[in-house]
């Protein structure tokens, strides 16, 4: 029997073979495919990758053009720099010898240790913040794909990574409270599921990131009580272990790493004699309409969910601190992912609503919050990245590299913020007025307000009388000074 014969007896039909059938696949399959790679299983991850781009690309285009915005991520790297080769963290740049553990409990840090001996040098803890805020984004984006559906979810989803609050801690260097972004983010999607152990275990680990959120672990544990409106026996062990493991910390931990063997902030709470400065009442409506009007458009009030931003708010607006009551700095970071994980929770029940004006308010909300972050965006940090500018570096900066390069490894610095960031890798760093008698090898300052490197030497004098200081270069409007010799 012929084949063709063969085939009518079959009951089958074969069609004649095509010319590369084996390597293309069929329309129908790489609509699978791609429906596949953009479906809502993935879309986090890939909201997720796009936010550390750009996360990543902004902080170091900004490092690399020496325009480092405090000293922080000068403090942050002696800290991981010392956990890396096994030492206790000392920063100091805090002051000689300080232990950062008794500055503020941040021993989540150390899991940067691994890297950073690796890969040493201040990109690294860039890196990896911009890797835990992008990551943050992967719950709020699952959380609201789940609740809202593809299109409103990932309307909220990006929202969030653009979110002012995200973009403003991106923007000032490093901070520990990149650990607790994604761990305040996972914990609540785990409380939206009903996961309450997830949940818990996402919690707790708070309490070694910084030493106020304990509290927000607390306030998380209650929040558990309240959405299971039972006991939870976990839940209550959270809340429990979160309001103990901030008193022990405040109360003993800080101070027995501290040389002065007390807590330093507690002054931002009491104030140092005289009268203290107190929030006034129009910024602190200011900075609470700025966490819930353009991220939420009001509508994450209607969950219970924002009970976790009450113990940072908290802390904040009694503080005599006036950076800490604002929308500067990386304050308001771990806020964001409370309010949209608040606002997807929110919305189903507000699409529902049985007044029609409401229904049509909660059904454009996630386009208007998407709208509205990216007109912010046009004035925050990741504006730059459209400017040409931003990618062309600086010959000032280059200039003052090759200067700082001429310092040996291993010297003592005396330092000011554009050179720390050149130097905290391979020198031991003070900051500039606080060495505590130590002469340093090197003093490397930026020059303001048309000072010379003559000024900049006879500041150092002042500073070390028994030393001999001699300009070493300048360039970059920085001045490096090198000691030889004593008085």
């Amino acid at each position: 029997m012929d084949t063709a014969a063969a085939t009518a007896a079959s009951g089958r039909t074969t069609s004649a073979p095509v010319a590369g059938a084996g390597f293309a696949p069929a329309p129908g399959r790489l609509r699978a495919r791609t429906a596949t790679l953009l479906g809502p299983r993935l879309l986090p991850y890939w909201t997720a990758a796009a936010l550390f781009a750009v996360f990543f690309a902004i902080s170091a285009l900004r490092f690399r053009a020496m325009a480092t915005a405090s000293w922080d991520l000068g403090i942050f790297e002696q800290a991981v720099r010392a956990y890396a080769h096994l030492r206790a963290p000392v920063a100091d740049l805090k002051g000689p010898g300080t232990n950062l553990l008794g500055d503020h409990f941040s021993p989540v840090l150390a899991l940067l240790a691994p890297l950073y001996r690796v890969f040493p040098g201040p990109l690294t803890l860039l890196f990896a913040q911009a890797f835990l805020f992008a990551l943050s984004a992967v719950p709020v984006t699952r959380a609201a794909v789940r609740a809202l559906g593809q299109g409103r979810g990932l309307a909220v989803g990006v929202a969030y990574g653009l979110s002012w609050g995200l973009q403003k801690a991106v923007d000032f260097d490093f901070h520990e409270i990149a650990f607790a972004v994604p761990l305040i983010a996972f914990a609540l999607e785990a409380v939206l599921r009903g996961r309450w152990t997830a949940a818990v275990c996402w919690a707790a680990p708070l309490v070694l990131v910084k030493e106020d959120l304990g509290v927000s672990a607390a306030a998380i544990g209650a929040l558990i009580l309240v959405r299971a409106r039972r006991a939870v026996p976990l839940a209550v062990a959270l809340v429990a272990f979160g309001l103990v493991a901030a008193a022990v910390t405040l109360g003993v931990i800080i101070p027995g790493f501290n040389g002065s063997g007390s807590y330093d902030y507690w002054n931002k709470l009491s104030g140092e004699g005289g009268p203290a400065p107190r929030i006034p009442p129009d910024t602190a409506v200011r900075t609470l309409l700025w966490i819930v009007l353009p991220t939420s458009g009001l509508l994450a009030l209607r969950s219970p969910l924002l009970l976790v931003a009450l113990p940072t708010l908290g802390w904040r607006f009694i503080s005599h601190e006036p950076h800490y009551w604002g929308v500067d700095w990386h304050y308001n970071a771990v806020l964001m992912p409370v309010v949209f994980l608040a606002l997807a929770d929110a919305l189903p029940r507000t699409l529902v609503s049985t007044r029609p004006w409401v229904r049509a308010y909660a059904h454009h909300l996630p386009a208007a919050v998407l709208a509205a972050a990216l007109a912010l965006t046009t004035t925050l940090p990741l504006a730059r990245l459209t400017e040409a500018g931003t990618y062309r570096k600086p010959p000032a900066a280059t200039a003052a590299e090759h200067l700082l390069e001429r310092i040996p490894d291993g010297a003592t610095v005396e330092a000011d913020i554009r050179p720390i960031s050149r130097l905290t890798d391979r020198t031991r760093v003070f900051w500039i007025g606080d060495t505590r008698g130590i002469a340093p090898d090197y003093v490397a300052v930026e020059l303001r307000d048309g000072r010379g490197p003559e000024q900049a030497q006879d500041d150092a004098r002042k500073r070390h009388p028994k030393a001999v200081y001699d300009i070493l270069g300048a360039a970059g409007d920085v001045t490096v000074l090198r000691r030889t010799g004593r008085r």
